[in-house]
This record gives structure tokens, sequence and C-alpha cells, in this order.
């Protein structure tokens, strides 16, 4: 009878196996759920349709995010005050309490109060926390981070100027000015060892900044390179250059205008980088010019010869 028990027991699966029935504990269920939407090709590690996204990724990636600085404090109540004549960009006043007014202070809240700027009442000692010391003779104004151009967005233009390691930003500020002035579609400025476009600079470029784009190149070397491939002919303000400003020619071609530093000029490869390197003409023994001043001459002197044709 036992032997029977057992032979009744037992049952045969669907695959005709002869075995005692055995329950999933649920796992069957699970099975039967699936293993929900299938994902879109592009998203399957390894199908083709995948690897062609990623590439496509990569190649569309090729600009870095853009970094932003902090905001700048302007200080002093002349730079203030002519900060705001010049309509540079600003986001708050700040104004020390108890301060005794006069025509600089009374023009600089009007002017903050007419383009509806925060106008922050701060004690001497924070004031003198946030401008880190400076003689602000209880005046600040805020300065947003500069918006700069991509170096790739200038490669259509007429005429450049590219900034080697200047570190003073009124000089920035006033080749900024000076290049709007003459005609220029364009500054670019290195990222390091370089003065970007700072309250400072703003003030001196006299709202120039705000009508002319300004780029910063992580390598200016490789961004000049590809101004050369655009069809720009890049030239170099070279004291010491054989070839005189006089002498230059083919002005009508789209150029791209490089000043070097402050005391020593272009650098290495910037220098060796320029398709031709110019001097300015000068009377007797004269010093060298300062940045500024040697690219306004140049760039006089480019539009003179442009509007003469």
């Amino acid at each position: 009878m036992a032997g029977n028990s057992r032979r009744q027991g037992a049952r045969r699966d669907t695959t005709g196996k002869k075995g005692p029935l055995v329950g999933t504990g649920g796992h069957g269920r699970k099975k039967l759920e699936g293993r929900g939407a299938t994902p879109p090709a592009e998203q399957r590690p390894g199908h083709p349709a995948q690897r062609r996204a990623a590439i496509a990724a990569k190649q569309t990636a090729k600009r870095p995010p853009k970094v932003r600085d902090s905001p700048d404090l302007l200080v002093g109540r002349n730079p203030v005050v002519e900060a705001l004549r010049a309509d540079v960009p600003a986001t708050a006043l700040y104004v020390a309490l108890g301060l005794e007014s006069d025509e600089r202070v009374t023009e600089a809240l009007r002017q903050a109060g007419d383009r509806h700027l925060a106008i922050m009442e701060v004690s001497r000692p924070e004031l003198d926390r946030l401008t880190g010391g400076l003689l602000h003779q209880g005046l600040a104004l805020q300065v947003p981070p500069y918006d700069y151009a991509h170096p790739d967005d200038l490669a259509g233009a007429s005429l450049l100027v590219a900034l080697d390691g200047v570190t003073d930003p009124r000089n920035l500020g006033a080749i900024v000015r000076s290049a709007a002035a003459f005609g220029a579609e364009g500054v670019i400025v290195p990222e390091r060892r370089a003065s970007g476009m700072t309250a400072s600079a703003w003030r001196t470029s006299a709202g120039a900044a705000a009508r002319l784009r300004v780029a910063r190149a992580t390598n200016l070397t490789r961004a000049l390179i590809a101004y050369q491939k655009a069809g720009l002919t890049v030239i170099g303000l070279d004291a010491d250059a054989p070839l005189s400003l006089d002498e230059l020619t083919d002005v009508d071609d789209p150029l791209c205008l490089v000043v070097g530093s402050e005391g020593r000029g272009l650098s290495r490869l910037v220098g060796e980088c320029c398709d031709l390197r110019v001097s300015i003409p000068m009377v007797g023994r004269t010093e060298s010019l300062n940045a500024s001043i040697a690219a306004a001459v140049t760039l006089a002197e480019i539009a003179r010869r442009r509007r003469l044709g």
C-alpha cells in the first residue's frame, strides 16, 4: 500500500519527467511580470544606435561649460559715479550708514534709483569687509560677472584684437574702447595670466564693453590658429619688428591684431604663431608705447586706410 501511495503522490510534469510537485515560492509570479518596457535602442549598451548616439554627444560637446566669475565691486565715489554714467551693468549700490553726502553721492543715488538698482545701506565695518579694506569712501557698486563670448563666435569678423598677457584692467578697458571706436568686432583675452572684464575694465571702456563682444580663450595660440584657418591674417605688434606699420599692406583683408603685455610684449608661442610682426614708427629713441596706446595707434591707422579704400 505504501508503494501505491508513493505512486499516487507522484506526478509527471509538463516535460514528461517524473518527480515531486515543488512550489515556486512566488518566484513564478515575478517572472511573469517581466522586466518592464524595453529601453530605446540608443540607450541599450552595445547597440549600434547607442554607439552612434555616444559619438554624436561627444561631437556636440566640444565647448567646455562657461565658468562664471564672482560679482565684482567697484569702489570710491568718482569710480562709482563714472561707472554709472557709462552705463556699466550693475546690480547693487552699497552705501555706508551715516555717509556725509556730496554731489557725487547724490548723483550716485539718483542714477542708481533711475536704473532701479538695489541700494544697500551697510555699516562701515561691513563695507570694509566687502571691499577687502580698499578705500571705498562710503560707496561701492556691485558689477555682475561679464558674459564672455566664445572665440569661435568671432571667427567671421573682419577685424579683431587679441591680447597676450595684458594684466592691467585699465589697459584692457582702454583697448576695448579703441577697438569699438575703430571698427573692430571683438576682443579676445586669455583665460589665465591676464586681466578679465572686471569692474575697473568696464569703467575704463566707457560703456564700449556693452557694444563690443569680448571672448575669453582657454588657449590663445590655439584660438589664433583657428582664426588663421578661418581666413584671418594674424598680425603681432612688436617694437623690434623690421616691418613698419607704414609698410603694412592688404589691410582690407580680415585681420586679427595681437597686442602683447605691458612689460615683455608678445610671448614666444604667440609671436611664432603670427603671420606678420609690425612695429610702430616713432621719432627718435622714444620708449615703447603703453599697450593700450599702441593698440589705439595701430587700429586708427588700419581704419584710416580702410576708409581710403
